[in-house]
């Protein structure tokens, strides 16, 4: 059997309409967050999941909620949060960005993680989905590093090319992503 999920971010939050990376640093949705957040419901109305995995930061959680609060169980993980970008958690995504794409896919950043990291917390979230959620529809809302891990993880990219495809660059974003987790 396999698990299908369908990958969702978060809504727009108040540091990246400052182009500020937030990483762990627990930031709200902005106004436009909301809006998004609200709008996926009628989005994925011909959707039917059995359960919603978060990330357990708000604005993860409250996109989730905002969503299908009331449709669906929604569960927040901490394995589905942010890369932690240590001491540069709030930093400006001009800085945090171009280490996101070099050192810091095996290098930890400082006082935090890397994203072989995230990919390994990741890993263990797939190991839990396939022991309790096989042939199970689940849908996540969560961040840019868990959703480049699975890139990894299910699709076979390497890390340069997942970070190379990032609907981010190519400014593609849709409601919703569809993984395979067999």
């Amino acid at each position: 059997m396999s698990i299908k999920i369908t990958y969702f971010v978060h809504g727009t939050t108040t540091d990246n309409e400052q182009h500020i990376s937030s990483g762990w640093k627990d930031v709200e949705l902005s106004a436009l967050g909301v809006k998004q957040s609200i709008d996926l419901k009628e989005q994925t109305k011909d959707k039917k999941f059995d359960v919603v995995f978060c990330s357990d930061l708000q604005r993860a959680h409250n996109s989730a909620k905002l969503a299908w609060e009331g449709a669906y169980e929604i569960i927040p993980d901490a394995r589905l949060r942010e890369c932690h970008y240590g001491t540069l958690n709030g930093a400006s995504s001009g800085i945090v960005e171009p280490m996101q794409e070099d050192e810091a896919i095996t290098k930890p950043f400082p006082e935090g993680e890397s994203y072989e990291n995230v990919k390994a917390r990741v890993a263990d979230f797939l190991t839990f989905l396939k022991q309790n959620y096989d042939g199970k529809h689940i849908a996540i809302v969560a961040h840019k590093a868990p959703q480049l891990s699975l890139d990894v993880l299910l699709n076979g990219k390497t890390w340069k090319q997942a970070l190379a495809e990032d609907w981010r660059k190519t400014k593609a974003w849709r409601p919703g992503w569809e993984y395979v987790a067999s």
